[in-house]
């Protein structure tokens, strides 16, 4: 489900008679004539809130006779809300170009000439600020605490406190051999 499908379909759900004529349909298929009936509502206004149902695919349609019979379509509502949220965004390109010029911003403001000016005292801000120190480790190749301060000492005099934020955010990982950049999930 896209998320355009998911919008309409919320906005169905969001108006009363039509999650009546939804929970309706869940019992048995029906025609308008006895859908209004049974809400006690006119068939003007069950085929007004049918139509928007169909839309959002929330109902499917039928002839049986004479009769167009209404009935809802289950698959959808099997869809779960996470599935629904874990589905890429149709502004995804966009909240990425976002995020890429706000990351860039960042970096322009704490680093000048290749150096950091200052740590930034947002976690946000300092994330990106230690991701870009972490880009002058290789993967895959282990570090002595030595050399990982003077890496570090290449971008800012206070090599101690980067080093162990770089620790404490996953961008490096240490033990008793030394210290490594960490792969990206």
């Amino acid at each position: 489900m896209t998320e355009t499908e998911a919008i309409l379909l919320f906005k169905c759900l969001s108006d009363k008679s039509r999650l009546q004529i939804l929970k309706s349909l869940a019992i048995e298929d029906m025609y308008v004539e006895r859908l209004a009936e049974r809400l006690g509502i006119t068939a003007a206004t069950v085929s007004f809130h049918l139509k928007k149902l169909a839309d959002a695919g929330a109902v499917t349609s039928y002839k049986s006779q004479y009769y167009m019979m209404y009935s809802l379509n289950k698959e959808i509502f099997e869809t779960s809300i996470l599935d629904i949220i874990r589905e890429k965004s149709d502004e995804a390109d966009l909240q990425a170009q976002r995020d890429a010029e706000y990351r860039q911003k960042v970096i322009n403001a704490f680093f000048e000439y290749g150096r950091l000016k200052s740590i930034p005292a947002q976690r946000k801000k300092e994330r990106i600020v230690l991701e870009v120190i972490a880009e002058a480790f290789e993967y895959d190749r282990i570090y002595t605490e030595r050399e990982v301060n003077i890496i570090i000492a290449d971008f800012h005099d206070d090599f101690c406190t980067i080093r162990r934020n770089m620790v404490g955010e996953g961008l490096l990982a240490r033990d008793t051999s030394g210290y490594w950049r960490v792969k990206p999930e």
